[in-house]
């Protein structure tokens, strides 16, 4: 059975369900799938130099690509 087919087939299951232990239990599987902040794999180092350059654009201390790129070309 592919994918789309068992979640249709758990829909229909669901939909004709009237016990609100099931209904819960499922409720609680979909809270508990969340989806991953990368945020949370980054090194402390890496949200460091993250949370530095969100700052220096907060300040508007930012410079366009070309600008920058003719400074280095040489």
């Amino acid at each position: 059975m592919n994918i789309q087919a068992e979640k249709i087939e758990l829909a229909k299951m669901l939909l004709e369900t009237n016990n609100p232990r099931i209904i819960n239990s499922i409720k609680k599987i979909f809270k508990k799938e969340k989806p991953k902040d990368f945020w949370d794999d980054l090194s402390s180092s890496q949200k460091r130099e993250i949370e530095k350059a969100s700052a220096e654009i907060e300040n508007g201390e930012v410079s366009d690509y070309e600008n920058f790129m003719q400074k280095h070309r040489k």
